[in-house]
């Protein structure tokens, strides 16, 4: 009886399988999997494009398309999930169970679509087949385009074309693969998609076939009901989405985040994006509590924890309370009597600037380290914090719960919102522009002193660029988007899926990035890349064709599913529309728009009324119970370490390091020193009792901890290891176990690095130096780029004993490089430039080198260059048309300065000499020198900075006004040497080389980008043919842009090879040039704050050439015209 009853279970549970999977006879939207060989699409240049603009076609229709690469994916299993089967290529060869796989899935009824082959004497055995015994459909819709067969109960639907991009332009060939697609699925899986009842939410008379092209927008989509805009939201074949909360319970939700109890917490901002309290008085925003109590999905209650808030913008949980994000504030609020409301508000920081709302601080959360980790855009910090002065622009950073030990820790290269840290402590970021995934892999302080490269490989920067494509995959044509047109151009977040409800390929490996602009969820796979990491294009997690959904947060929840929050609004753009880039009537349906204080343009179709959050529920997933944790149940919280889901790890960690008891330093120990590992070689359990231990303190108070923690340095899994070394605290013992346990040679190249990076934190030591001469030795050092860097910033840090050691035996080529970059440590700074963080001068000689000229016959004023401040630093300025060079140490100021009036052009040259002496040169002639109590003895506080001074609190002198320089520099330069260093590796020649035509007098040209509004500030420049040309080009914007100087007439043709360059993995290395005969110079990509000088000579023929930004989607509209005349 006990062996029928089980038998009766498994037969049960294989009927609802089957059911799921096989009889989906309800209404619902049909599926089709869309399959290109990884060759073919490498050949074509883009993954997936025009599958891409099928799936636009065939959405309207109720269709979703699914796109793969991997043949893997034609099994039996997966094809079950699909009613169609679009063949962009076929494959010459597959293997017999797929084979048999695509056979029986066309006998049984489903479609098979076939697109730039036909069944032909050429075609490779197994497709022919497939085919065989089909029945040929001659009808009125059969056309020399296409071909038609039934095959079994299925249907099969072929045609030759379709190989080349005019083609797939072609309205007529859209139209005829979509009937032909619903045609081959069938009429009953029609008839299904007719009972869902889509929504029509076209905004155009007729079917839009050239989707690279704007369109004129005619008129505006109605907002949807959730229930009919899920209709219109694809999510993965196998998925469900549920709605969680809607209007009118929340609105315009722009934050989220769980408590330990697993309660949604929102930031509601109807202030968004331009109403400020300072201006008028109202603070509309709220934080709000969504509760399920009943259990079934749906949030049922909600409570206002906090109002009267004003652009708040992230939130994260520490202290029995919540830290939040609101420029220019972030405040700790706390609920102190139980009723879930906020008591206390206190400000732990001032300083964010609020002048761009979206543009400011974003992604508040808890991190490996128990330090609150976050990001802002271009808006930045400007202020003090902890009495420390501080300001930055667009970047990372992190503290501690209770505000204090505040880092700025990297620059992104562009406005950033999105912030994801994997399972075993990566940190990805994503910009809003063309950089939608980055991997931060180190401190920019390691950075900032670059080993030097070959030519043939760039150096990496501390948040660098990897992902590996350019488009998007939108379900709609409506591609509201000022600039990157067709890529991410608002993209947001990039948490990683680190639970285990979802199948294993998702597993700590992709991540979700918004694009509410494009209406979608793009999954970006992420890759090892030796020490570092690559992306590749994983498509959607969710798209959308209604134009009001609007993503901009998705993220693991408490249950294991994807949560979304959804904008839901029609105008997502924030900045202004740019005429000549973007006409505003074909992206919005009106024109005028007035700039709001946000930095947005004002607009009453700003929707203040709708929100929504979405759970993403894979439908076999067991969906396991859910946690409350408290500070008094250590148990729960312990249980709750060891879960599979990263949610309730890391909470367990705070709330554990929060209670700062020793009382579970035995459990945590069992945990870190559990041997075993998961199906992705992870043990994340003991990663999260390691930084337990190190936020409770124990590993460096007690032997038995530290003796336990060290043995992780043998653990199978990379991860644990890795977090090992990181954990440890810094001190002696910390040091000889890290150099004593091989962990220098891991086999696993992200967790060397992570040892490297470590290293650099003790303080100088023969030992290490020893260690990391030795690691010059191993090739994959070299050979990795970031490995090669972080070894580099190792031994920097120990660069004397590491010299020393050197000298006395016979090292290899790298090592040789390594000692050449150390002893040329040198700081290039533009016109207005302010490095994040200061260059060590201790004990170092400093060489100052510039060109100088007048500017507008305009008195010399202002600052050249500085570093420091007036109680510690050194400046060279210039002051009622005068040179200045001081040294500040303990009170007391040196001073040199010019002799008479400065002439309209220089080279000025100041020094800090070995014997305790300052030393200024203006065009080679000694202007005198002085003395100073001793070469720097200790690091300057404040950052080194070119053409403009801090505040009049920190500025080096009063400059009778403003501190900005008043002319230009160019080919500025610090160097700074070590007093006694060895000359046998250092260049040679202390006075400023010159190419031998910069000698010959130049025309000097000015050009700035112009915030906000992708143009530059000159639509004409004029130059003499022939002559020398010295052009500054400035960017004072927010995002990258450069500059090309092209042949008359050519601009549609550059224009074009840029937009071609970037479906390349080299577009961004290449600075977005196109490598034709066409463009004649060309600046680098230029950072915002910064500034490049560009020397040529003008062309000898007369005429109208054209300077242009080939940065994605600027071409158009960010150009002008170089006059050249005799």
């Amino acid at each position: 009886m006990r062996i029928i009853s089980y038998l009766y279970i498994v037969f049960f549970c294989l009927f609802l399988i089957q059911c799921t999977h096989d009889n989906r006879d309800y209404p619902r939207r049909a599926e089709v999997l869309f399959f290109e060989s990884a060759d073919s699409s490498d050949a074509l240049g883009a993954s997936g494009k025009y599958a891409s603009w099928l799936a636009i076609e065939l959405f309207k229709s109720g269709i979703n398309l699914t796109y793969t690469t991997d043949a893997a994916d034609l099994n039996e299993k997966n094809l079950r999930l699909y009613d169609g089967l679009v063949l962009f290529t076929v494959p010459d060869a597959i293997l017999s169970g797929q084979e048999s796989a695509l056979a029986g899935f066309v006998d049984g009824g489903k479609g098979l679509i076939v697109l730039g082959a036909q069944p032909s004497g050429t075609s490779p055995a197994w497709f022919a087949k497939t085919l065989e015994g089909g029945t040929p459909v001659t009808d009125t819709l059969a056309t020399d385009l296409a071909h038609r067969l039934n095959k079994g109960k299925g249907r099969v639907f072929y045609t030759e074309h379709g190989s080349d991009e005019s083609t797939w332009k072609n309205l007529d060939f859209l139209r005829s693969i979509n009937k032909g697609v619903q045609w081959a699925i069938g009429d009953r899986v029609m008839g299904l998609v007719a009972q869902l009842k889509i929504p029509s939410v076209s905004i155009y008379e007729d079917t839009i076939a050239d989707f690279t092209a704007r369109h004129f927008v005619p008129k505006m989509q109605e907002p949807l009901s959730p229930e009919e805009s899920a209709k219109l939201i694809q999510v993965p074949v196998g998925f469900e989405l549920k709605l969680f909360a809607s209007e009118p319970d929340i609105v315009n939700p722009i934050a989220m985040s769980w408590d330990e109890k697993g309660r949604l917490w929102i930031i509601e901002t109807v202030d968004y994006p331009n109403n400020f309290v300072e201006l008028k008085g109202e603070a509309n925003d709220r934080i709000k509590i969504c509760e399920d109590t009943d259990g079934d999905g749906v949030a049922d209650k909600f409570t206002v924890f906090a109002d009267r808030l004003n652009i708040a913008t992230s939130l994260t949980f520490a202290n029995d309370g919540v830290i939040v994000a609101m420029a220019p504030h972030f405040i700790f609020m706390k609920d102190t009597d139980g009723d879930n409301v906020v008591d206390v508000r206190d400000t732990i920081m001032t300083g964010w600037n609020k002048n761009d709302t979206h543009a400011g601080p974003s992604n508040l959360q808890y991190g490996f380290d128990n330090k609150i980790w976050g990001v802002t855009g271009y808006a930045g910090f400007n202020g003090h914090i902890n009495g420390k002065r501080l300001a930055f622009g667009q970047g990372v950073y992190r503290f501690r719960p209770d505000g204090t030990d505040f880092e700025y820790l990297a620059t992104t290269s562009n406005n950033t919102w999105g912030l994801g840290m994997t399972e075993d402590n990566n940190v990805f970021i994503s910009t809003a522009n063309n950089t939608h995934s980055a991997y931060y892999s180190m401190p920019e302080q390691l950075v900032q002193r670059q080993f030097k490269e070959d030519d043939q490989r760039p150096a990496i920067n501390a948040v660098q660029k990897i992902d590996g494509h350019y488009d998007v995959h939108a379900m709609t044509p409506n591609l509201r988007q000022v600039d990157v047109v067709g890529g991410f151009t608002s993209a947001a977040g990039h948490q990683l899926y680190t639970a285990r409800d979802y199948p294993q390929t998702y597993w700590n490996k992709v991540a979700f990035v918004t694009e509410p602009t494009v209406r979608l969820i793009h999954n970006a796979v992420i890759e090892p890349d030796g020490a570092g990491f690559k992306e590749h294009d994983g498509w959607n997690l969710a798209a959308s064709s209604d134009e009001w959904f609007g993503p901009i947060h998705a993220e693991v929840g408490p249950d294991g599913a994807v949560w979304i929050l959804d904008w839901y609004n029609f105008i997502i753009q924030h900045n202004v529309f740019v005429p000549a880039q973007a006409p505003s009537d074909k992206v919005l349906p009106f024109i005028e728009q007035p700039h709001g204080p946000g930095n947005a343009f004002e607009s009453d179709l700003r929707d203040k009324k709708y929100g929504r959050v979405y759970r993403l529920v894979y439908t076999d997933a067991k969906h396991k119970t859910s946690h409350k944790l408290s500070k008094d149940d250590t148990g729960g919280l312990l249980k709750a370490l060891k879960s599979d889901n990263k949610f309730w790890r890391m909470h367990a960690q705070r709330l554990l390091v929060e209670r700062q008891q020793d009382d579970v330093a035995d459990e945590l120990i069992r945990i870190a020193s559990d041997q075993k590992v998961d199906k992705i070689g992870l043990n994340a359990p003991a990663i999260h009792a390691l930084w337990t231990l190190q936020g409770l303190n124990l590993i460096a108070e007690r032997q038995d901890v530290f003796d336990a923690v060290v043995k992780g340095f043998k653990h199978p899994s990379a991860g644990v290891r890795k977090a090992t070394a990181q954990a440890l605290p810094v001190d002696d013992r910390s040091r000889d176990a890290l150099l004593n346990s091989g962990i220098l040679a891991d086999t696993n190249l992200n967790t060397r690095m992570a040892a490297f990076v470590k290293l650099a934190e003790y303080p100088a030591s023969e030992a290490v130096a020893k260690a990391l001469l030795e690691a010059t030795g191993d090739p994959a050092n070299e050979n990795d780029r970031w490995l090669s860097q972080a070894l580099f910033a190792a031994i920097a840090r120990h660069e004397d004993a590491f010299f020393k050691l050197a000298s006395t035996r016979t090292t290899g080529n790298f090592a040789r490089r390594i000692l050449e970059s150390l002893a040329n440590e040198q700081y290039t700074l533009g016109r207005r430039s302010r490095f994040p963080f200061s260059p060590d001068v201790s004990n170092k000689k400093i060489h100052i080198q510039t060109e100088v000229r007048r500017r507008d016959n305009q008195p010399y004023n202002g600052l050249i260059v500085g570093q420091g401040d007036k109680t510690a630093g050194y400046a060279l300025y210039t002051k009622n048309n005068r040179l200045f060079f001081e040294v500040y140490q303990h009170g007391q100021t040196a001073t040199v300065s010019s002799r008479g009036n400065l002439p309209s052009e220089f080279v000025a040259d100041a020094r800090v000499t070995v014997d305790a002496s300052i030393e200024l040169s203006i065009n080679g002639t000694s202007q005198g020198k002085a003395k100073i109590m001793h070469l720097f003895a200790e690091p300057l506080a404040l950052n080194l900075r070119s053409g403009e001074d801090f505040d009049e609190t920190y500025a080096f002198t009063d400059y009778g006004g403003a501190s900005g320089f008043t002319g230009n520099i160019n080919n500025t330069v610090v160097r700074l040497s070590k007093a006694h260093q060895s000359a046998a590796f250092a260049h040679g020649g202390a006075a400023m080389v010159a190419d031998p035509k910069s000698s010959v007098p130049s025309e000097r040209i000015e050009l700035k980008a112009v915030k906000d509004i992708m143009q530059y500030d000159k639509k004409l420049i004029t130059v003499p043919a022939g002559k020398r040309i010295t052009l500054v080009f400035e960017n004072p914007d927010g995002m990258q842009h450069n500059l090309l100087i092209i042949q008359p007439g050519t601009l549609d043709i550059v224009g074009k090879a840029a937009d071609d360059m970037l479906r390349s993995s080299e577009a961004f290395e290449r600075q977005y040039v196109p490598a034709i005969p066409e463009v004649l110079h060309h600046t680098p990509l230029v950072n915002p704050g910064e500034s490049f000088t560009l020397e040529f000579t003008a062309p000898e023929q007369p005429g109208d050439y054209t300077y242009v930004c080939t940065f994605p989607g600027h071409w158009r509209g960010m150009n002008g015209t170089m006059r050249v005349v005799r």
